[in-house]
C-alpha cells in the first residue's frame, strides 16, 4: 500500500476511536463541572494528573517500548508483551511500599491521605490499560485499538453518570469512573486478542528484556519532564492561589483539547508510518511533506479555537466556571506547539533515541518551573500559560535542530514564526482589546490569514492522499 494512503487509512482507524472519546470529555464538562464545585474539581484533576505522572515511574514507561518493539517485524511479540506484564507486576509491588509517605502528602488544602486508594487503584488500572493498548497498537491491530477508544468511550459515561449523577459521590466518583472505564478496556483487549497466549511463564529472552528497559527508562524521565510542562503549573497555581483558581485553569485546559483531539488522531497513526518509512530513500521529503500539513492543520483549528473561545467556555462549564475562558487562548498556543513537538518525538522513536527524547524535554521542563515562580505570583494562572507556552517553544526550538542528524526536516521557519504571531495577535486582541464589532472583525481576518497561509499545504493532503484514491478508481474503471 502506498505510505500516503496508508496513513490516510490508518488515520481515519484511529479518528473513530478516537473522536468519540475526545468529544465525550467536552460533552460531560457540562455534567462534570455542575456536579462539582470549582474547588472539588480542581482536587479531582490533581489525583488524576498525579497518577498520571505515576505510571511512567511505578513501570519504568514500559508500555512505549511494548509499542516500539512490538512494531519491529522480526520482533517475537510474546516476549514483548512477558517483558511489558512482568514489568508492570514488579513496579506496582515496590510501589505499594511508598504508599504511607504518600499519604501524609498535603498541597494547600488538598490532602493526598484523603484520596491515596484511589490513586493507587488509578495508577494500576490505567497502567495495564496503556500497556495493552500499546502493544495492540504494535502488533498492527488498528481496527482493535480504534473500537477500544469507542467502548472506552460508553462506559466512561455510563460510570459519570452512575457514580456522579445517581450516587452523587462527588470526586471518589468522577476518579472512580475512569478506573472502571479502564478496567472494561483491558478485558476487551484480553477477551479479543486474547492476550494470555502472549504471556510466558519461562524462556524469556534477556536480551530483549534488556534492550525494552534500555529504551523505555530514558523515556521515564522524559515524561516526568513532560509532565513538569504540562501538569506542574496546577500543583503551583493551588499552593499559590488556590483549590478553585486551580479549578478554573483546569476547565480551561479543558478546551484547547480540540488542538490536542486532532493531534492525537493523526499522531497514532503516523508513528506507524514513520517507524515503517524510516530509512528509505525518500524519507525526510516523506517527513517534511506531512509536518507541513500537520502543522498547518494544528495552527487553523487553533485560530478558530481562539475566535470562538468564549462561545464554546459558556457552552462547556457551568456559569460558574465561566471566567476560565480567560486562560483559553494562551493554552491554546501552549498546546499547539505541543503538538509541534510530539510529531517531532517521532524521529526519536524511529531511531530508538529515548535518551535524546529526555534532554530536549529537560530544557523545557527547566525554563517551565523557573518561569512559574516568576509569574504564577505575578500574573496569576495566565503566568503559567505563558510559562507553558515558552517552554514549548524552547523544546521545539532544541528538537527541531537536533532532529537534522537524523532526518533532515525542511521547516518553513519564516512561515511558522508569521502563524505563531497570528495566535499571539488573537490573544491580544481578546484579552486587552475592546469588546464589539471591531475587534471581532480583527479576529476574523487573522483566522482567514491563518488559512490563507496553510492553502498550500492543505493542497498538498488532497493531492497526496485523495489523488491516490481517485488514480486507483479511475484503472478500476
Amino acid at each position: 500500500m502506498d505510505k500516503y494512503k496508508k496513513l490516510a487509512a490508518n488515520t481515519l482507524i484511529f479518528a473513530i476511536g478516537t473522536f468519540s472519546s475526545k468529544v465525550l470529555s467536552f460533552l460531560l464538562m457540562p455534567f462534570v463541572t455542575r456536579m462539582l464545585k470549582t474547588a472539588d474539581y480542581g482536587s479531582a484533576d490533581l489525583i488524576q494528573q498525579t497518577a498520571n505522572v505515576l505510571i511512567p515511574i511505578v513501570f519504568l514507561q514500559i508500555n512505549s517500548a511494548a509499542l516500539r518493539f512490538a512494531l519491529d517485524k522480526e520482533a517475537n511479540k510474546a516476549d514483548v508483551f512477558t517483558v511489558g506484564i512482568r514489568t508492570t507486576l514488579k513496579g506496582f509491588v515496590v510501589f505499594l511500599l511508598f504508599a504511607y509517605p504518600m499519604s501524609r502528602i498535603q498541597i494547600n488544602d488538598f490532602k493526598f491521605g484523603e484520596y491515596i486508594v484511589l490513586i493507587y487503584a488509578f495508577v494500576l488500572i490505567s497502567g495495564t490499560r496503556q500497556l495493552c493498548q500499546q502493544f495492540v497498537r504494535g502488533c498492527g491491530h488498528v481496527k482493535t485499538f480504534a473500537i477500544d477508544g469507542i467502548i472506552a468511550t460508553a462506559t466512561t459515561l455510563l460510570f459519570n453518570l452512575i457514580f456522579l449523577g445517581a450516587f452523587h459521590w462527588g470526586i471518589t466518583g468522577y476518579v472512580l469512573a475512569i478506573i472502571a472505564s479502564d478496567a472494561c478496556s483491558i478485558i476487551f483487549f484480553f477477551v479479543t486478542q486474547k492476550l494470555w497466549k502472549y504471556v510466558k511463564i519461562k524462556g524469556l529472552d534477556r536480551t530483549l528484556t534488556h534492550s525494552m528497559l534500555k529504551y523505555s527508562i530514558p523515556l521515564m524521565p522524559t515524561i516526568i519532564l513532560w509532565w513538569i510542562i504540562n501538569v506542574s503549573d496546577r500543583y503551583m497555581v493551588t499552593y499559590f492561589i488556590g483549590s478553585s483558581a486551580n479549578g478554573l485553569y483546569t476547565a480551561a485546559s479543558k478546551i484547547p483539547n480540540f488542538v490536542i483531539m486532532f493531534s492525537s488522531i493523526f499522531i497514532d497513526a503516523w508513528q506507524l508510518s514513520a517507524v515503517d518509512e524510516y530509512n528509505n530513500e525518500d524519507t525526510a521529503n516523506f517527513f517534511t511533506k506531512v509536518f507541513r500539513v500537520y502543522s498547518g492543520g494544528v495552527f487553523t483549528i487553533a485560530s478558530a479555537l481562539i475566535l470562538f473561545c468564549q462561545p464554546i467556555t459558556r457552552i462547556l462549564v457551568a456559569k460558574s466556571y465561566y471566567e476560565s475562558w480567560r486562560y483559553v487562548p494562551i493554552l491554546v498556543i501552549a498546546t499547539s506547539m505541543s503538538c509541534l513537538v510530539n510529531f517531532l518525538a517521532s524521529v526519536y522513536m524511529a531511531e530508538k533515541k529515548s535518551v535524546m527524547a529526555m534532554v530536549t524535554a529537560l530544557s523545557g521542563a527547566a525554563t517551565n518551573i523557573v518561569l512559574n515562580l516568576i509569574l504564577i505570583p505575578r500574573s496569576g494562572a495566565n503566568g503559567a500559560a505563558i510559562a507553558t507556552v515558552i517552554a514549548f517553544v524552547v523544546v521545539f526550538a532544541s528538537r527541531g535542530k537536533n532532529t537534522r542528524k537524523y532526518v533532515k526536516i525542511r521547516f518553513r521557519w519564516p512561515i511558522i514564526l508569521i502563524e505563531i504571531g497570528i495566535l499571539i495577535a488573537q490573544c491580544i486582541v481578546l484579552l486587552f482589546g475592546e469588546s464589539g464589532i471591531f475587534a471581532y472583525t480583527l479576529e476574523v481576518l487573522l483566522l482567514l490569514a491563518m488559512v490563507v497561509f496553510n492553502i498550500k499545504p492543505i493542497k498538498e493532503l488532497v493531492t497526496l492522499v485523495l489523488g491516490k484514491f481517485l488514480k486507483k478508481s479511475n484503472k478500476s474503471e
